[in-house]
């Protein structure tokens, strides 16, 4: 197992990096507000553990299709029984992490960055990371009139969904890659890093205020909808083309307490992901079906189809990941060298991957003991 990095304490770490991490979203990054929606489809059968109801929160996002599609199809519900899966929406990452330290949702699909700032800020007893979603889906995609290569981005405006979150870092990252400085409180420097709420991306490059952005999907794609051009696909910077862009974490208390509702939860995952992958169109359908209800809008083809093609569907939470996107944040000065050391449980995981016949995952050297 990989040997766990060195940090400052935890409650030192933790009191620093309040003020920063409280701005820090999701990738998605639409709003604050949680929605909540009808459960369907109707639980049936034995309740879990004697549970009446399990909460969990998710994105009405693509990057959050696990969710999607396991609830849309009823996958997750039957194997929870007679246990109601009911569903709660968010906007943002905070609020999400606010909804699960109330005990407003048990479980929850969201960020890396978010996931970080819950278990930092609660001096790591709030959250624990139990699985993955997704990975990839987020692209730099620029205006080809004014950038042709990726040494053209010196000099430019780049929009990121918001300051400190988990595109922000990635391309100050990039940025500090190339050589280049930018103040990272301030995006001011040899690129202006542009901090752009992803619903309002579109309209800043089409009125010429950003020459670009470095943003997760569907953004990528409607942008590109909008005559923008892909320069870089972050896929290509990490090995084997593999980053973490949406975990499962649960309360901690929750766990603790309802372990086989969590078991059975993971085992909805872990079928979802494996339908969604072999029935990709399907899937994509199921999904957008399920965008369509939750916003009263579908994705349209032109951005549906290449946003989709981005992402992979993973139960490997690809933990390493989250360490060096930990590191990245730490070099960026955007975050204090923090103790992430217990924010991954992934025992339920592996127990419900080795009942399926697949290999287990790895914590990174990040697990609890």
């Amino acid at each position: 197992m990989p040997a766990t990095r060195t940090f400052l304490g935890r409650g030192l770490a933790a009191a620093a990096a309040l003020p920063l991490l409280a701005v820090v979203l999701t990738a998605c990054g639409y709003g604050s507000q949680a929605k909540d929606e009808s459960v369907a489809p109707a639980a049936k059968g034995e309740k879990v553990d004697g549970l009446d109801t399990v909460k969990i929160g998710y994105f009405p996002n693509l990057t959050h299709a696990t969710a999607l599609v396991g609830h849309q199809e009823g996958i997750i519900q039957k194997e929870l029984g007679g246990t109601k899966l009911s569903a709660a929406t968010f906007n943002a990452g905070p609020s999400e992490i606010e909804a699960l330290n109330a005990g407003s949702i048990d479980i929850g699909f969201i960020g890396p960055s978010p996931s970080i700032n819950g278990y930092v800020k609660s001096k790591g007893e709030s959250l624990r990371i139990i699985g993955g979603s997704a990975s990839g889906g987020v692209k730099l995609v620029v205006n080809p009139k004014k950038i042709k290569t990726l040494a053209d981005v010196k000099g430019k405006k780049i929009a990121t969904p918001q300051h400190g979150n988990t595109q922000d870092v990635a391309f100050l990252n990039w940025i500090a890659e190339q050589g280049w400085k930018v103040d990272a409180q301030t995006g001011k420097g040899d690129v202006s890093v542009v901090r752009t709420e992803n619903k309002v991306a579109p309209n800043a490059y089409l009125s010429g205020s950003v020459d670009g952005a470095w943003v997760p999907e569907p953004t990528a794609s409607k942008l590109v909808s909008d005559g923008a051009k892909v320069l870089l696909d972050e896929s290509d910077l990490w090995p084997d083309k593999k980053f973490v862009i949406t975990n499962i974490i649960v309360s901690q208390k929750f766990l603790r307490e309802h372990p086989d509702v969590v078991e059975a939860v993971l085992r909805g995952t872990v079928k979802t992901n494996k339908w969604i992958n072999a029935n990709p169109d399907k899937a994509k359908a199921s999904a957008n079906a399920k965008l369509q209800e939750l916003t009263g809008k579908a994705l349209p083809p032109k951005v549906i189809d290449p946003a989709w093609k981005s992402i992979r569907f993973t139960d490997d939470p690809l933990a390493a990941t989250l360490d060096a996107q930990a590191d990245h944040a730490v070099k960026a000065g955007l975050l204090p060298q923090v103790d992430l050391a217990g924010i991954y449980d992934l025992k339920p995981l592996n127990k419900v991957l080795g009942a399926e016949g697949a290999p287990e995952v790895f914590d990174a050297g990040l697990g609890v003991k």
